[in-house]
Order: C-alpha cells, then sequence, then structure tokens
C-alpha cells in the first residue's frame, strides 16, 4: 500500500469510527417527543378524571404530533398510578394527571414509596374542580340543614362514598362531617365510577363528588344536591346553593390536577411541554371540556405549580391534623 492509498485508508477509518461514535449521540438527542406518550391517570376509568385525561390527551397530540395514550391505573387512593410515574425513566414518555391525593394528601396520611412533591418536575396546571354533596331520593331531606338534623336523630343509618380515601371526595366530606358534628360512616372507593354506581343504587345513600360525574343523574332526579363545595355557585347548578351559603363555611375541599413527569426529566422537554399547555389553556374546544365538568381553569408555570402543590400540601397537613388523620 503506498503513502497517498494508506492516506486515504487512515481518513476512511477516522470519519467510519466517528460516525459510529455520533451516531448513538445523534439518536439520544432527537428531537422530543419523537415517539407516543403515556399519560397516566390514577383513577378508575369512566370518572371525571378520566374524562378530563382523554381531553387533555387529544388537545396535547395536536401540538406534540405524537400519540398519547391514556393509561389509567387506580387504587391506593391514587398512590399506584402516582407511584408508578415517580418510579419511571424521566425522559418525557411517562406523565402523569398529578392529583391532590396522590400529591399531596395520601402521603401525609400514610407511608408510601415516594415523595408527592420532591419526586416529580411539575409542568403545568390542569384544573380544579369542586365537589358537590348529594343524597339518594330515598334519604327524604331537601336541604343541608335537613341531612344534618336526620345524621343526629339517626345516628348510624347513613353511609357516604367517595372517590377513594385521602382525596378531596373523602376530605371534603370528614371536613363538612366535622364542621356539622355528625358522623356517618365512609365507605371507600376506587373512583368515582364506582362510588357514583353504588349510591345511584342505594347501597350509599350520600356522596361528595365531582359535579361531572353527578350532574345528569341531579337533573334527571335520581340523586339530589344539596351543597356546591365551590366558593361561587356552579353556572350548572345555579339553584344549589355553596356550603358557604348553606352554613357549612370551611368544608370546602376541591379535586385539582396537574401535569407532572418524574423528578429529573430534562428542562428542555419540560418547557416543551409547558409550551404545549399554554397553547391548550387558549383552546375554546378544551375550555368547553372544562366548562362540561365544571371545572375551573388554572394557568399556572412550572414553578407557580410547584408553589401551589407545596401550599396545598401546608393547608392539607393543618386540615388533616384537625380531622386526626395525619400519618403517625
Amino acid at each position: 500500500m503506498n503513502t497517498s492509498t494508506r492516506r486515504s485508508f487512515l481518513r476512511s477509518v477516522t470519519w467510519g469510527s466517528a460516525s459510529l461514535c455520533l451516531a448513538p449521540t445523534l439518536h439520544a438527542e432527537a428531537v422530543y417527543p419523537s415517539r407516543p406518550i403515556m399519560l397516566i391517570n390514577p383513577y378508575a376509568a369512566g370518572g371525571p378524571a378520566d374524562t378530563l385525561a382523554r381531553g387533555l390527551a387529544r388537545q396535547l397530540e395536536q401540538r406534540l404530533k405524537q400519540p398519547i395514550v391514556v393509561d389509567n391505573k387506580a387504587g391506593g387512593a391514587a398512590t399506584i398510578g402516582t407511584g408508578f410515574v415517580a418510579r419511571a425513566r424521566p425522559d418525557g414518555y411517562t406523565l402523569l394527571l398529578g392529583t391532590s391525593a396522590g400529591h399531596v394528601v395520601t402521603p401525609l396520611m400514610q407511608r408510601i414509596p415516594y415523595d408527592g412533591v420532591t419526586d416529580f418536575a411539575f409542568i403545568a396546571a390542569v384544573a380544579n374542580q369542586p365537589n358537590v354533596l348529594v343524597v339518594h331520593p330515598s334519604v327524604g331531606v331537601s336541604s343541608l340543614q335537613e341531612l344534618v338534623a336526620l345524621a343526629k336523630k339517626e345516628p348510624g343509618r347513613l353511609n357516604y362514598a367517595s372517590a377513594g380515601t385521602g382525596g378531596a371526595t373523602h376530605l371534603g366530606a370528614e371536613a363538612f362531617l366535622h364542621r356539622a358534628r355528625i358522623q356517618i360512616t365512609h365507605v371507600p372507593y376506587g373512583g368515582a365510577a364506582p362510588a357514583l354506581k353504588d349510591l345511584l343504587g342505594g347501597q350509599v345513600q350520600v356522596g361528595m363528588l365531582n359535579l361531572a360525574a353527578t350532574q345528569v343523574y341531579i337533573t334527571e332526579g335520581k340523586l339530589k344536591a344539596l351543597a356546591y363545595g365551590g366558593t361561587k355557585r356552579s353556572p350548572l347548578l345555579p339553584q344549589v346553593p355553596t356550603m358557604a351559603e348553606a352554613g357549612m363555611a370551611g368544608s370546602e375541599v376541591s379535586t385539582w390536577y396537574t401535569l407532572a413527569a418524574p423528578r429529573g426529566t430534562p428542562a428542555a422537554i419540560v418547557e416543551t411541554l409547558r409550551k404545549a399547555m399554554t397553547e391548550v389553556n387558549a383552546d375554546p374546544a378544551y375550555l368547553k371540556l372544562l366548562g362540561s365538568l365544571g371545572a375551573e381553569q388554572l394557568v399556572l408555570s412550572p414553578a407557580e405549580t410547584t408553589a401551589f402543590v407545596n401550599a396545598d400540601k401546608v393547608a392539607m397537613t393543618k386540615l388533616l391534623g384537625t380531622l386526626g388523620l395525619l400519618e403517625k
């Protein structure tokens, strides 16, 4: 091999080796997202969280140009799905429809294998959903005051359904019971859908559930709405008083939702998702979805969302302490 040929050969080997070395790097730095994304909903299919998750997924697909698959991982008062995301690879392909239960309340009530705040990179707030206190018509009451009087007159007769221990539907009811100084037995379910099924069937008589899950049955007369858990009356139920108007101020606990990723998710990916959420929040179709669910829009940056979650943790620590529900 002469000198010229040897030089050409060495150049070929050098450039070939360089290309092999660069290939994994170029692949690893592919523009995000380059494949389908999984969005975990920590509640059962068919409930309001599932409806919100699927609506949000469709909106994000339009902006990110990749399929977003909603996977319901219910149970453990939202800790099964939340914990799954906490353990996931922080690459932006496993996201969480975060909830107050999974991030704040349940971790305060029991020992779980993740930290509800520090193990996540919060991207945006999604919505705030007040609950409504409803009863089965067989209870025979038409106001919150009548329910309180019945519970005092016949202790042990009534049960109430929640979408799971530690969630807003549970704590809102407990805050009401504490405020009213009555006792109604708690029956927790794995989501709003199964809780609603037994409530409609009369197996449980009372529920503090999301308006999205109960509105149609209230309209049809299959459930009686006694009080709304928002700061003002819902335009979907203008005739139903707020908890404060019904004399139970201080017992309002709403379900909030966030979009979150595992801790350590690269800032560039968080920023891509933040930009997508900014566009989603300006979409009239998405605002219509929130309205149909009786949900209030929350527009917060990643830093503001993190601060919001931390503030709720402080508030819930106080409430759970008052109710004697803090993990010891």
